[in-house]
């Protein structure tokens, strides 16, 4: 397909400055993928400590090797997109021309774009009554929430939970999945965020500024760390004899030793999640909490926001 696209650029680690906007060659469509014209991306906080080159305890060196040692090789940023199909690659039979989609880019990144080639098995059909921005912001807490805490953890019914970082893209989605099974939810956040955190199904809210996760007294029969300031020994102590930690941002040690009580590691990017998640927003059942920061030119903001602590929900910028 001929023609130009403009995309967010990051080819060093830097501050949030560091990010280009340029126009380049339009991709096309391999086998098995999708060209999509991105209505909406959102901006996690994965987003930003990748545009930085600040990785989790352990992980500074064989990150770099991978992913690139001054700067990403991918450089355009963003993983999480919705928009329409505009068109098909070899071997794509599941969706039609016109299509509203959203899903994950994975490693390859580039959702911070006007196209985007993904694999047509990492995209999902949006429902009519959702909109661009909500499905974007949606699916990445959304997706990593329901992995760890009902495939992995299988909280349900009664079972107790605490959320260490309630406020953001995981902490929201997990407070809202876990009340959503029945479980009784703990939060921890900031004091300004407590109302919103109740109102997602949080029982019972704790200042993280007064009582550190570490030193909360309760048992749980789960504790997700969303930050990644939690240490291994610390959630172990939270929970009831068999309970499980979640580490959703977890050091290199804490990620390669996972096993039995302890969950982490990457998260599969599985389409019926995606599905599962977005039916959930079309219900009213699931706020995906968007907050639209504006077009591809926001994206400094966005990150400067990110990393100053002052992310709540879901940072969403439209094309």
């Amino acid at each position: 397909m001929n023609g130009q696209m403009r995309a967010a650029i990051v080819d060093r680690y830097g501050p949030p400055e560091s990010i280009r906007i340029e126009t380049l060659p339009r991709p096309d469509p391999r086998h098995g993928e999708v060209l999509v014209r991105v209505e909406s991306a959102a901006v996690t906080s994965g987003d930003a400590r990748l545009r930085a080159g600040r990785f989790p305890r352990g992980f500074a060196l064989p990150a770099r090797l991978a992913i690139g040692v001054r700067g990403p090789r991918h450089t355009i940023p963003g993983v999480v997109f919705a928009g329409r199909v505009v068109s098909r690659g070899a071997g794509v039979d599941d969706f039609a021309i016109g299509d509203r989609v959203a899903g994950l880019t994975g490693a390859r990144l580039g959702a911070h774009a006007e196209y985007v080639a993904v694999r047509a098995s990492a995209a999902t059909l949006i429902p009519e009554s959702v909109s661009s921005p909500d499905a974007a912001a949606a699916l990445f807490g959304g997706s990593t929430a329901l992995s760890f805490l009902l495939h992995r953890a299988q909280i349900g019914e009664g079972q107790s939970v605490l959320v260490n970082g309630g406020s953001g893209s995981v902490g929201t989605a997990a407070i809202q999945l876990a009340a959503r099974a029945g479980a009784i939810v703990t939060a921890l956040s900031s004091a300004p965020n407590h109302e919103l955190l109740r109102r997602l199904g949080a029982a019972e809210t704790i200042d993280y500024r007064t009582t550190p996760a570490a030193s909360v007294p309760q048992r749980f029969d789960a504790v997700l760390d969303a930050v990644g300031n939690l240490r291994r020994a610390d959630g172990l102590r939270l929970t009831a004899p068999s309970g499980s930690v979640i580490l959703a941002v977890a050091g290199l040690w804490d990620t390669a030793t996972a096993r039995g009580r302890v969950i982490a590691g990457p998260v599969p990017e599985r389409r019926e999640d995606f599905a599962t998640i977005l039916a959930l927003v079309a219900s009213g059942d699931f706020d995906p909490l968007t907050e639209v920061i504006g077009g591809l030119d926001a994206l400094p903001e966005a990150h400067r926001r990110i990393d100053a602590g002052r992310k709540v929900g879901n940072f969403v910028v439209t094309l």
